[in-house]
C-alpha cells in the first residue's frame, strides 16, 4: 500500500462535517436526555445525509465522518456509529427483504439498530458465546430456532428497534457454530433492562426466553455468524480509532487555545518549555494515530490481506493515544477542566470506553501478535516448500 494523505476534496469535506457537528448537531445533543436514544439527533443525521452514507461509503469515509463529528459532538458521532454497527450486518449479509425493511428506516433515523454480541461471560471472546439457538419446529411446519440466554453491555439496548444477535447454533464448535440473526425488538420472549453506565447513550442487557427465529431471520449462513461479526468489527475498529482521534484533536485544540490565553509566571503558559514540549507530544501522537487509522481504512477499502492486523493496530494506537492526550489536556488546564460541563470533563468521561468496547486493548494486542506469527509461519512454509 502506498504512502497516504488526504486529497483536497476529502479535507474540505472533513472541515464541512466539523462545522455541521458544531452548528446543527451539538445544539440538538445538548437537549437530549443522558442514557436515552436521541431520536431527534438521529433524524437530523438522516436529514443531513450522513446516516445513508453508512451504506454507500468505504471505510475511509466512515473514519472521516466519525473523526469529524467527534471533534465537535461526541453524541452525534456515537449515534451515527451505533446505527452503522447494528445495521452493517444487514447491509452486508442480509437478504433483499431484510434490507428493504430496515435500511431505509436506519438511514432516515426512524429505526434504531443495535449490535448484540457481548454476554456476561463472553465480551471480547466472541467465540465463547453461550446464547443458545435450539432447533424448533413451528406449528406451521417450518423449522427454526428458539433463542435462550442473555446479552449484556449492548449499546442502544433496550431502546433499539432491532438487534443483530449472535447465538450458538452448534454446541462445542467454537467460532464455527455461531449464527447471526436479525431480531426485531418486539419479538415474543425478548426483554431488555437498562444498565446504569458511564455513558451518554443507553447501554443495556437483553434476556431471551425462547425467542422464536427462522431462516428468514438469519444474516448470512447458519453457523457462519462469526464471519459476520468479524467482518463488521474489521470495518468498525479503525473507525473507533477515528472517533478517538477526533476527541484527541478536540482536546489538543482546546489546549492550544488555553495555553495561549492563560497568564502564568510572568508570561503565557505556552512560553514554558515544559508546556510546549507536552503540547508537541500531544500533537505528535494524535497525528501518528490519525495516519494509522487512515491507512487501516484504506487497506480495508482496497481489500488488503492484512486488514485484521491493521484494524487492530489502528484501534489500539488511537484509543490509547486519545486517553493520553485528553489526560494531558486536563493536566494543562488545571481544575477548570474538572468542572461539570467543561469540554475536557466531557471528553475525559467519553475517552475511556473505546479502550474496552469492540475488543479491549489487550485483545487488539493478541490479534496483532497472532497475525504477525501467522504471516511468519506462512512465509516459513513457503520457503521450505
Amino acid at each position: 500500500m502506498t504512502a497516504f494523505s488526504l486529497e483536497p476534496g476529502r479535507l474540505a469535506w472533513r472541515a464541512e462535517l466539523r462545522a455541521l457537528a458544531a452548528e446543527r448537531l451539538r445544539p440538538l445533543a445538548e437537549k437530549g436526555a443522558p442514557g436515552r436514544v436521541d431520536r431527534a439527533l438521529l433524524a437530523e443525521l438522516g436529514a443531513l445525509g450522513l446516516l445513508p452514507r453508512l451504506f454507500t461509503s468505504g471505510a475511509l469515509d466512515l473514519c472521516l465522518m466519525r473523526e469529524s463529528l467527534a471533534h465537535a459532538c461526541t453524541e452525534a458521532e456515537t449515534a451515527l456509529a451505533l446505527q452503522g454497527l447494528g445495521a452493517h450486518p444487514v447491509h452486508a449479509h442480509g437478504t433483499e427483504v431484510q434490507r428493504a425493511r430496515w435500511l431505509p428506516r436506519v438511514s432516515d433515523g426512524s429505526a434504531v439498530a443495535a449490535f448484540a454480541l457481548s454476554e456476561p461471560d463472553a465480551g471480547s471472546d466472541a467465540a465463547a458465546l453461550t446464547l443458545a439457538a435450539r432447533p424448533d419446529t413451528r406449528s406451521d411446519g417450518r423449522s427454526g430456532w428458539r433463542l435462550t440466554g442473555e446479552k449484556c453491555w449492548i449499546s442502544n439496548a433496550p431502546e433499539a428497534d432491532f438487534y443483530t444477535v449472535f447465538a450458538r447454533t452448534t454446541p462445542g464448535a467454537g467460532a464455527r457454530g455461531v449464527t447471526a440473526f436479525l431480531v426485531p425488538a418486539d419479538r415474543p420472549g425478548l426483554t431488555g433492562t437498562p444498565l446504569d453506565m458511564l455513558s451518554p447513550h443507553p447501554i443495556g442487557a437483553l434476556a431471551f426466553d425462547a425467542v422464536p427465529v427462522t431462516a428468514d431471520d438469519v444474516l448470512g449462513e447458519p453457523d457462519r455468524g462469526f464471519r459476520v461479526a468479524m467482518d463488521t468489527l474489521n470495518l468498525f475498529r479503525p473507525s473507533v480509532g477515528a472517533f478517538a482521534v477526533g476527541m484527541a484533536q478536540a482536546a489538543l485544540d482546546a489546549t492550544l487555545a488555553h495555553t495561549t490565553a492563560r497568564d502564568a509566571f510572568g508570561g503565557k503558559l505556552r512560553d514554558l518549555q515544559t508546556v510546549a514540549h507536552q503540547v508537541a507530544e500531544m500533537a505528535l501522537r494524535t497525528e501518528a494515530a490519525r495516519l494509522m487509522v487512515y491507512a487501516a481504512a484504506t487497506a480495508y477499502d482496497e481489500g488488503a490481506p492484512d486488514v485484521p492486523r491493521r484494524a487492530a493496530m489502528a484501534k489500539l494506537l488511537a484509543t490509547e493515544t486519545a486517553q493520553y492526550v485528553v489526560d494531558q489536556a486536563v493536566q494543562l488546564h488545571g481544575a477548570r477542566a474538572l468542572r461539570r460541563g467543561h469540554l475536557l470533563e466531557h471528553l475525559y468521561r467519553e475517552v475511556r470506553a473505546p479502550r474496552v468496547y469492540e475488543g479491549a486493548s489487550e485483545v487488539q494486542r493478541g490479534i496483532i501478535a497472532k497475525e504477525l506469527y501467522r504471516t511468519l509461519d506462512a512465509r516459513t512454509q513457503e520457503a521450505g516448500a
